[in-house]
């Protein structure tokens, strides 16, 4: 797959992950589709089931490691993302769920993205952290847990993991790291090629709806990570 455009090998990789993902009924990454498809229905609902949410995000985030033994977050129980569920599910957000890029590219949602959102969500967790580990720690809560979450609820960036990061490494794509400056050279590389991935990415759907553009950007360059590590003793990502 080296010889080939770095679309080419995002609609070759986000195929690969989707039909994968979709030949095994009850695979863990399923989560994501389960996941994010409750917050969006909950959206259209008078009355939130909150408690209903947490369980849900904690579920998906587990699956996609975020619970391993190292995380304060199992430590805690899933009621401990409530306060972010109901900080996600207010209606100011309604606008991030499953953004397209050409909307994502204003500096006032970008804004809201990499620095608002993310900066409570932190804050959020940054005391239960604390209760967990009984010491400060330099290190603020991990960009991979905030983007994850915000990839389970909203859709609206990629989960900066480290496959995904290897991913957009080694395409030249950005350094790495979750903020603003990576995320406008994402988007970039979607608006240059929308075309040839919409077209793709129209046929991956969850129920009726369509796959949003930073989801198939997030599983693309995650499968190039993934199959660039040799070291992982198992051939499927599924």
């Amino acid at each position: 797959m080296s010889y080939l455009k770095t679309v080419d090998k995002i609609i070759y990789s986000s195929t690969k992950f989707y039909e994968e993902l979709k030949n095994d009924e009850n695979g863990r990454y399923r989560s994501w589709e389960q996941c994010y498809t409750a917050f969006c229905e909950a959206r259209n609902k008078k009355d939130i089931d909150y408690d209903y949410l947490s369980l849900m995000l904690a579920f998906y985030l587990a699956s996609w490691g975020m619970y391993r033994g190292s995380s304060f977050l199992l430590q805690r129980d899933y009621k401990v993302h409530i306060p972010v569920v109901k900080e996600i599910m207010k209606s100011k957000y309604d606008c991030l769920v499953g953004i397209n890029c050409s909307e994502l590219k204003d500096p006032k949602v970008l804004k809201v993205v990499c620095v608002d959102l993310p900066g409570l969500i932190k804050k959020h967790y940054r005391p239960h952290r604390l209760k967990v580990v009984e010491k400060r720690i330099e290190k603020d809560i991990s960009d991979t847990l905030i983007t994850k979450i915000l990839m389970g609820t909203l859709a609206c960036v990629p989960a900066y993991d480290r496959y995904f990061i290897d991913g957009i490494k080694k395409e030249s794509i950005s350094t790495g790291n979750f903020n603003d400056k990576s995320m406008i050279k994402l988007i970039e590389f979607y608006e240059d090629n929308k075309k040839e991935l919409d077209k793709v990415r129209k046929s991956m759907k969850v129920g009726k709806r369509e796959y949003p553009q930073m989801k198939m950007l997030d599983m693309g360059f995650w499968q190039i990570g993934f199959d660039l590590d040799k070291s992982k003793g198992i051939k499927k990502s599924h």
